[in-house]
């Protein structure tokens, strides 16, 4: 679980809503007819843009936030430079082997099972690439969905309000319709709001970082794989990997080599 997205999820909803009981009547904020407009509205509309199959994963989509299933980098580069070192070795059949072992990341053993095969390098990036482009659609996809969610809830906040307003001038002649018209108005607008910018927001912009995170790791793998198919010594293709890698991560890479050696 990603520890951060819940504690900076957790420290928005708790100071807003502290900062919501200072009046000293919480139920102010509660109103059940803004709840079907503003919330029911929102989900609603947010099924009817999107296939019936992308609807299905709507919690997956969500939970793509909160737990994330990206390799280690500092362990993929590893790899990958064992298969370059195992290459040079034993030649690339030696490497089929290996790949069928790599049950966790179908992408790394379809790039190898490529070069084993023999496939021409111009062939193996562009099959590799187009594989990431539909990746990066479908991420896109997913993403799409929040952001039409932190579009339709402060339209629908506003819907409220003039649901709210409309009824509040209605009943003008009747005072005591005045206060439950003007809390429809205004509590719809700050449901609308709060859906925006504590929920999808916050959650579309984690799962853009988790893309770009993805998109990166398999690109190094493009790149670790070609450079394997066309035997450059493993030092260099260590190199060209550590390009990927932050600084942080390349000293953690330095670190596993040096206490290995010793």
């Amino acid at each position: 679980m990603d520890l951060m997205t819940v504690i900076g999820i957790l420290i928005t909803w708790a100071l807003v809503f502290s900062a919501m009981m200072q009046g000293g009547n919480g139920m102010a904020y509660v109103d059940f007819p803004s709840i079907l407009i503003t919330v029911g509205g929102t989900v609603g509309a947010m099924i009817a843009t999107c296939p019936a199959d992308r609807a299905k994963t709507t919690l997956g989509i969500f939970k793509s936030a909160f737990f994330t299933n990206n390799k280690d980098m500092v362990v993929l580069v590893q790899t990958i430079v064992s298969f370059a070192e195992k290459a040079r070795r034993e030649g690339l059949l030696s490497l089929e082997g290996s790949a069928a072992e790599l049950t966790d990341n179908n992408f790394l053993r379809k790039s190898i099972q490529l070069v084993v095969d023999g496939t021409d390098p111009e062939l193996v990036r562009a099959i590799l690439d187009t594989e990431i482009g539909i990746l990066e659609g479908r991420h896109a996809q997913n993403k799409s969905l929040l952001d039409s969610g932190a579009e339709l809830a402060p339209a629908f906040g506003m819907l409220g309000t003039l649901v709210g307003l409309i009824a509040m001038l209605g009943e003008l002649s009747n005072i005591d319709a005045l206060g439950p018209g003007m809390a429809l108005a205004l509590i719809t607008t700050l449901y609308g709001s709060m859906m925006a910018n504590m929920v999808f927001i916050p959650i579309s912009k984690k799962l853009a970082v988790r893309s770009g995170e993805e998109v990166q790791s398999l690109e190094l793998v493009v790149e670790g794989v070609l450079a394997i198919q066309a035997g450059e010594n493993p030092r260099i293709v260590e190199e060209k990997l550590k390009v990927y890698l932050p600084p942080k991560q390349r000293n953690q890479l330095e670190q596993a080599k040096n206490s290995g050696s010793e």
